[in-house]
């Protein structure tokens, strides 16, 4: 019923109804079609990693669905959490925002990471129990892959 009346508020120009009734297939192709490996989920959404190296640079390229809007100028961190011990990396761009997608109803996250040698290695080994992203003062979450 709903649909209905967003059409005909639309057909007047009402713009938030044109935005409700909106397919965003773009979004929602990147979403089916992340390169990569899964390596943590929870209850609040998924990380998918992979690593990428530009100029001897090496980079860890993370995709994070999930249904939380993530906005920050202040950049990001991942933690990764073993029984002993954590290691922290920390994203290589400031500005990080989420893309939502009204077809899956989702946000995905891209962020880049800086990562060294060693980490890359924990990373592939699953050296880790779980993943938090922490971002303002905030924190998601996620439980290792088996």
């Amino acid at each position: 019923m709903f649909k209905k009346i967003d059409k005909v508020l639309a057909a007047f120009g009402n713009i938030k109804a044109m935005e409700r009734l909106h397919v965003d297939d773009f979004t929602e192709n990147i979403i089916t079609n992340i390169e990569g490996t899964k390596i943590a989920e929870s209850k609040y959404g998924q990380v998918i990693a992979e690593v990428e190296e530009l100029n001897g640079y090496t980079f860890l390229e993370v995709a994070i669905l999930s249904h939380t809007n993530i906005k920050t100028m202040k950049g990001a961190s991942l933690v990764f959490t073993t029984l002993n011990d954590s290691f922290t990396i920390q994203s290589d761009t400031q500005e990080i925002e989420s893309d939502f997608s009204n077809v899956s109803n989702r946000y995905m996250t891209q962020i880049s990471f800086n990562v060294t040698p060693e980490d890359i290695v924990r990373i592939n080994e699953k050296d880790f129990e779980e993943v938090q992203l922490a971002y303002k003062k905030r924190a998601i979450p996620f439980k290792k892959i088996n």
